[in-house]
């Protein structure tokens, strides 16, 4: 997959191939927004263009000053990675500054989807485009007209309920990863370097692997989950445990992901895994002791064996 970062107005000497695009900024890349990408492919299919993405970084609240986006359910890097997965093969980022913001409606079709030959878009049911976001989906149908091809598509619902990243983040708030995964169409996944811990959990016969992220994720609720683990050979599974480790009254809490992989003891400091989340077991708890804590990190680990047995 081919990636442009682009800024506003375009280079007007730079050629660009005719090209379908999905736009939206599709944080989490979930099953509502692989809607809209495999829209956007079938007017590639009918225009035989390009099947391309046009994204948005930084996000739009941050440059509008409607709040700080901390935590990103895709980091860009991540983002990509979803696209090329779905078989993009040209994605525009285009960076959401103060000027491109202040485009109209009008401008954004004339001064940027036309000059990218864009001959076909797909867009989702709740798209706003332009100054103040005021257009919206069918403004780009009607300024689209006898241009390109626009398609809205519908939201998709699970549960009787629209997907949307909004409820990503809610389910994952509340450790609902399973729900989280009917949502993405894939397991909710953090990636992140091993990086030198305090040992603790190899003092009481438990290693783990401190993970470093490797961009600004959304943290699921702390809690102790069921993971698998890529990059540490073939995959593993194991326990993870996100939070602040109460039983040891650190001075400074500091929020830690640790994960504790079944069957090996190898060592991974430096190296990239990638996490997906299975399962949650329980919530971070505050023991009254190191013994009690044991105990506990002992039943984890059954009754992670005990899920894993029956997948």
């Amino acid at each position: 997959m081919e990636t442009l970062h682009l800024t506003y107005p375009l280079e007007a000497d730079h050629p660009f191939p005719p090209t379908t695009l999905a736009i939206g900024y599709f944080d989490g890349v979930h099953r509502g927004h692989q809607a809209v990408i495999a829209q956007a492919r079938r007017l590639a299919e009918k225009h035989g263009a390009v099947l391309g993405v046009m994204t948005f970084h930084p996000h739009p609240r941050e440059v509008l000053g409607k709040g700080e986006m901390s935590q990103y359910l895709t980091p860009l890097p991540e983002k990509l990675k979803q696209f090329e997965r779905l078989g993009v093969e040209r994605t525009y980022v285009m960076r959401f500054d103060r000027d491109f913001a202040d485009l109209t409606e009008k401008a954004f079709v004339n001064e940027v989807l036309l000059p990218l030959q864009v001959k076909g878009t797909a867009v989702g049911f709740n798209f706003t485009f332009g100054r103040g976001a005021a257009g919206k989906a069918q403004d780009l149908v009607r300024l689209g007209t006898g241009l390109f091809d626009v398609e809205v598509v519908k939201p998709i619902h699970s549960d009787g309920l629209p997907l949307s990243s909004t409820r990503l983040r809610q389910a994952l708030a509340k450790g609902d990863v399973e729900e989280a995964r009917k949502i993405l169409g894939r397991h909710y996944t953090v990636r992140g370097r091993v990086v030198q811990g305090d040992q603790r959990g190899r003092k009481i016969g438990y290693p783990t692997a401190n993970l470093s992220l490797d961009g600004p994720y959304h943290i699921p609720a702390y809690g102790v989950y069921i993971v698998q683990v890529e990059g540490a050979g073939k995959p593993r599974y194991g326990v993870m445990n996100i939070g602040v480790r109460p039983t040891f009254h650190d001075p400074e809490p500091r929020l830690s992901l640790e994960v504790h992989l079944l069957d090996t003891q190898e060592n991974l400091y430096g190296r990239t895994l990638q996490v997906a989340f299975l399962r949650f077991l329980r919530p971070e708890k505050r023991f009254d002791s190191v013994t009690e804590l044991v105990g506990q990190i002992r039943a984890d680990e059954r009754q992670a064996r005990e899920w894993l047995k029956g997948r």
